[in-house]
């Protein structure tokens, strides 16, 4: 699998609401852009070829790690933003194993500062959307 060189840097911040602050600041921006379902668009030359991916499930996954376990993942939330509108490289993919008819693909990605992380996404087949899931860094 390639890994994509992300050029923005991670979320400052030392305490969880900091951190939260900032990446709600980088939510609400987006879902001022999209009409209904906050969304982003991709690159027309990335893997996405210019569709968009939804963002609403990302809060809600996120929700339900622990507290210390939020705080490491909201540090990678601009570097995945920025993965998912420019990366070309072709993710992991599989068949979601808790719903028929989704896949489940994962990209890889690096930080400036040379730190691994992953962003799932979630494809519907049936409509051909995208949703984001999670970031995890490694």
């Amino acid at each position: 699998m390639k890994i994509y060189k992300c050029r923005t840097r991670k979320l400052s911040g030392t305490s969880y609401s900091e951190l939260m602050k900032n990446a709600r600041k980088i939510y609400h921006n987006i879902e001022k852009k999209s009409n209904r379902n906050p969304s982003i668009n991709s690159n027309k030359k990335s893997y996405f070829k210019g569709k968009r991916i939804f963002l609403n499930l990302y809060f809600i996954h996120l929700n339900q790690k622990t507290r210390i376990n939020r705080k490491r993942r909201l540090k990678f939330f601009e570097c995945g933003l920025e993965l998912l509108q420019h990366n070309t490289y072709a993710p992991i993919e599989k068949p979601n194993p808790n719903k028929k008819g989704e896949q489940l693909m994962r990209f890889a990605g690096v930080t400036p500062d040379n730190e691994l992380f992953y962003v799932q996404v979630r494809k519907n087949q049936r409509g051909n959307h995208f949703y984001m899931l999670a970031f995890s860094p490694e």
